[in-house]
């Protein structure tokens, strides 16, 4: 039986010169939506494209340009929030965010505010087995992205590539219950995950299209948990916002850094500045970007060329219909039905191609346990061996599916199995032919047997006397009859004749 009870983990305590303090995370994610068009524009959201080359009229900002929304967009960030268990908001609006950069070519970004589409949800984070903290959502909401500014082409110029300005993002919002640096980076890879599982974000953190804002703040212990009772933010320390992080490793060490520059000015009698800082990954140090805008020197106001966002429930609820299986309850299925212990199960979830290549193989060779250990140690092992991705992997689950079942079959041993995938990931071709054009099947005949452990024992007396005195012994006569064999002698077959003929 499957055990469902869990624990929170504890709260990341950093000692200080005067005290120890509690770390204090919220996280913002910008997750641009898998789309072939933009958010109110039919320009390609295509990666790598020649500068300027996806822009369309309204994305540059052209004179008397209209948005037009995109509803496959909208359709993507209610399939996010029903992902998340979020409540899906029936009407919402767009605003207008003002501000200049050089990216920006209207002035301002079309974003939403005061009314999200997606509303509150949650995120569960298993940090180890039976150990999981609960990250609320308190919001996901569209926005356009800014292009991006070039400035090592020219050592007297700045250059702007519009191609990504318009690209849809999903902006998703946590409240601060994340408390340490590694559930920071663990709650980030979950919801990597399930954005991949609904096929809403690809997740590309090189190509920018995941990117993370991290508020990170301290507080003395026991200021925590009258915050929760509360819900008053003045039991926390003041927050700084780390920006444009794309990085597992560097998040957890940009938010250790800033917690301890942030205790540092506490326990000196300073005060924290809420501002927007940048890590430098090479100096590993944080250094402000500029002091933290609230939301009126934005001058938001509703965008006046897009009415509100009116949906259905009827389309929603046809949306949640056809929503795929995502990665906590495939987990569950893989232990439950399939027989696999909690890590085989964890790393066969943790990308859905994986899942998928599993799921290929198990109905291949009809056993889940076999199946989970040659997809993560031999094939998983054999592709990192080789440095190749698991996109190029030269062996089909069919492929692999039939190796095993070869095994179960007995027409082949498990070491002959080895020796068979090994052929088949270089050269590729169908296992069951392999083994039979190359005489790989299993030796079951056990006359012929008899005769090889009849030869090793006669040749080997004082072996025998050995192992009639400590039966233990006798795996090195089984081990001389598989060699003599060439591995295809069944191995069930030679241990019960060696026992036979030294009468053990």
């Amino acid at each position: 039986m499957l055990d469902l009870s869990t624990k929170a983990p504890e709260p990341k305590v950093i000692a200080g010169a005067k005290g120890d303090w509690e770390l204090v995370i919220g996280m913002e994610i910008h997750a641009q939506v898998s789309s072939n068009a933009k958010l109110f524009s039919g320009a390609s959201t295509g990666f790598g494209a020649e500068p300027n080359s996806h822009v369309a009229f309204v994305d540059a900002a052209m004179p008397g340009m209209l948005p037009v929304i995109n509803e496959y967009c909208i359709a993507q960030a209610v399939r996010s929030g029903l992902g998340l268990k979020a409540a899906i908001n029936l009407r919402s609006a767009f605003d207008r965010k003002n501000y200049f950069y050089p990216d920006l070519p209207q002035g301002y970004q079309i974003s939403q505010l005061y009314h999200p589409i997606v509303g509150e949800g949650e995120v569960i984070v298993e940090m180890e087995p039976g150990i999981e903290r609960r990250v609320r959502i308190e919001r996901i909401h569209l926005e356009q992205d800014a292009g991006k500014s070039i400035h090592d082409m020219d050592p007297t110029m700045s250059f702007v590539d519009l191609n990504r300005t318009g690209v849809a993002l999903m902006e998703i919002v946590s409240r601060p219950d994340i408390r340490g640096p590694e559930e920071a980076a663990a709650y980030v890879v979950k919801l990597r995950q399930i954005l991949r599982y609904l096929g809403t974000c690809d997740g590309n953190m090189q190509n920018g299209n995941l990117r993370c804002d991290v508020n990170v703040s301290v507080c003395k212990p026991g200021q925590y948990e009258k915050y929760q009772e509360t819900q008053d933010f003045s039991h926390l320390g003041t927050r700084c916002e780390l920006k444009n992080m794309n990085s597992m490793r560097f998040i957890q060490a940009a938010i250790d850094y800033e917690a301890r520059r942030q205790i540092a000015i506490l326990e000196d009698g300073g005060s924290v500045d809420q501002e927007t800082r940048l890590y430098d990954p090479d100096k590993n140090e944080t250094r402000s970007m500029r002091s933290k805008e609230e939301a009126h020197d934005y001058r938001y106001f509703p965008c006046p060329d897009l009415l509100p966002l009116e949906i259905e429930q009827g389309w929603v609820d046809e949306i949640a219909a056809h929503m795929p299986e995502l990665p906590d309850a495939k987990k569950r299925r893989f232990i439950e039905e399939l027989g696999l212990s909690d890590y085989d199960a964890s790393v066969l979830t943790a990308e859905l191609e994986h899942a998928d290549y599993f799921e290929a193989v198990v109905a291949a060779c009809g056993d889940g346990k076999q199946a989970a250990n040659w997809v993560i140690n031999d094939l998983f092992g054999r592709l990192k061996k080789d440095g190749t991705d698991f996109e190029a992997c030269p062996v089909s689950p069919a492929q692999l599916g039939a190796i095993i079942a070869l095994i179960k079959k007995g027409d082949i041993s498990g070491k002959i199995a080895k020796d068979l995938f090994e052929i088949v990931f270089t050269e590729g071709g169908e296992p069951a032919q392999i083994v039979e054009a190359r005489g790989m099947k299993q030796v079951t005949d056990t006359g012929a047997i008899e005769k090889v452990v009849d030869e090793i024992i006669a040749k080997s007396p004082s072996e025998v006397e050995k192992a009639r005195a400590n039966p233990k012994l006798i795996g090195w006569f089984v081990g001389q009859v598989m060699k003599a064999s060439g591995g295809k002698a069944n191995p069930a077959a030679v241990n019960k004749i060696v026992a036979e003929k030294l009468g053990l």
